[in-house]
């Protein structure tokens, strides 16, 4: 733990402490347990984004009956879809991320005026928007390629199911976790990052 001097600025700590990674890790897990609802409600969001998009990127991994130009429009088609799910994903997101740093404006505060660095405080976000959206990519992966293999084998593609297509599933897994935690941090960090700079009087006379 390190300790730094805020100088003479009025109002502002004397004192100022920088914690260590391993006690920020310990806040925001501690958080996302009290938080619970508001963590799986974030988690679902992405979690059905990257469903979406895993599913349309499965589809691409079974032969395309078609041939010619109607084969290079569904190809299109897929990778349109697969780009509004992306969208969709990242609105949901940011949206969730957004209010639950609003809601948290009083907590803020109350570090920063216990001498909380504005750093430590866009960590605690940092650490708990990649949580969610490390286990919301992995399981949204898993469930829209399941979906579209159970739906696929039902159809009679049994055929189609072979090592090749696992290790495309593989790879647009490893993708889909990649995006789905980019996207996850980019929604949240800058709010994160304005909620820190609040001043402390500001965020605990926030209502929110």
């Amino acid at each position: 733990m390190s300790v730094q001097t805020a100088g003479n600025m009025p109002g502002a700590p004397q004192q100022q402490i920088q914690l260590p990674l391993s006690k920020a890790w310990e806040i925001s897990l501690k958080s996302i347990r009290i938080r619970l609802g508001r963590s799986l409600i974030t988690a679902s969001g992405i979690l059905l984004g990257i469903a979406f998009f895993s599913s349309v990127r499965t589809v691409t991994l079974f032969p395309i009956k078609a041939a010619g130009p109607a084969a290079i429009a569904e190809q299109s088609r897929h990778s349109f879809l697969a780009i509004m799910a992306l969208l969709v994903c990242f609105v949901g997101i940011m949206n969730s991320m957004l209010m639950s740093v609003t809601e948290r404006f009083r907590e803020i505060g109350t570090m920063k005026c216990l001498g909380a660095l504005d750093g430590f405080i866009v960590t605690l976000f940092i650490i708990e928007a990649g949580l969610m959206g490390v286990l919301g990519s992995a399981f949204g992966w898993l469930f829209g390629m399941l979906i579209m293999l159970l739906a696929h084998l039902a159809g009679g593609g049994a055929h189609d199911v072979n090592g090749a297509f696992f290790s495309g599933a593989a790879i647009q897994g490893v993708q889909a976790e990649i995006i789905g935690i980019v996207m996850t941090l980019v929604a949240s960090i800058p709010t994160a990052v304005r909620a820190a700079k609040m001043p402390p009087a500001a965020a605990l006379r926030s209502e929110v």
